[in-house]
């Protein structure tokens, strides 16, 4: 009954032991000589820990002085102003869960992968070194990208002025709106909107780039897990923070952990609810092939 209580160092130990190799929880206790329900409990606690102490330092919107060096940093990369993030969405797989079976449904990845899958959804925006700003984790599966960010807290932000005069950069599967810039997807596109979709697209690869290492890097999030589903958006938040930190450091990724995603994207049903928007995207495109930004001239 009153047994020694597990040392703080080999409770890290066993949780980052879990996230990193996504071993089943049956070899995690016999690895660290401890029982199953106890190797859940402090993988369960440790994120917890994680997500609540590191979490408000380690991730969280930039303040001014770094969204001016953000901005300057996409618009060296790509010559397009005023980006403040590049925003990516993931489905991280889980076992079919009892409530709302068909919401978790993962259609695409079915057709694809010629086998049923179900899913929850992380969305991230990033900044230019691929570090998370902000994380909206745990929706259905079955929802696009585009029903995800209106449930999302940043669209709730951008909605009380957080976004104003900035853009977030994101995939063809989000609308374009005051604050999202997205790709041009109608069919002949011209030069210009083929050139922008171009210095677009390397901004956006930021984001797709990051999640591919934060996957890399926890290779729980590729594999069906054991934590139910009302615990996972903890331990996703935790994988976050630590992307974060190892980030920060510097921490490369072993090239052979990398990941190529696959999240196949869905124009949204309406893609434009912007008309300033579209002006706005009109002028940067125009002003990228004026200012040689675009196309082969950029690249000689």
């Amino acid at each position: 009954m009153l047994r020694d209580a597990v040392p703080v160092r080999q409770r890290v130990a066993v949780c980052i032991w879990r996230l990193a190799t996504g071993e089943p929880l049956r070899l995690v206790s016999r690895r660290f000589g401890l029982g199953i329900s106890t190797c859940h409990k402090l993988v369960l606690e440790v994120c917890s820990a994680i997500k609540t102490v590191l979490m408000p330092k380690y991730l969280q919107w930039p303040d001014d002085e770094s969204i001016r060096t953000i901005k300057n940093e996409f618009s060296s990369m790509s010559g397009i102003p005023n980006v403040v993030g590049s925003m990516y969405t993931t489905h991280i797989p889980i076992i079919a869960p009892k409530i709302s079976v068909a919401a978790y449904f993962n259609k695409r990845h079915t057709e694809r992968n010629q086998k049923t899958s179900y899913s929850i959804t992380v969305q991230g925006v990033v900044d230019p070194r691929g570090i998370f700003t902000d994380v909206c984790i745990g929706w259905p599966g079955s929802m696009p990208d585009d029903q995800v960010l209106e449930k999302s807290a940043l669209h709730q932000r951008a909605n009380g002025g957080l976004l104003k005069d900035v853009w977030i950069v994101g995939s063809c599967g989000y609308p374009l709106m005051d604050w999202v810039l997205v790709p041009y997807t109608q069919p002949h596109l011209t030069w210009t909107q083929h050139a922008f979709n171009e210095k677009i697209g390397e901004i956006q690869r930021v984001a797709k780039d990051a999640f591919g290492r934060l996957k890399g890097r926890w290779s729980c999030l590729q594999k069906r897990t054991e934590v139910k589903l009302q615990d996972l958006p903890v331990v996703l938040g935790a994988c976050c923070v630590l992307h974060n930190i190892c980030e920060m450091r510097n921490e490369e990724v072993d090239p052979e952990l990398m990941l190529e995603l696959h999240d196949d994207e869905m124009v949204p049903e309406i893609g434009l609810r912007s008309s300033i928007a579209m002006k706005a995207r009109d002028s940067i495109a125009h002003n990228l092939l004026h200012h040689n930004h675009a196309g082969t001239s950029f690249l000689s």
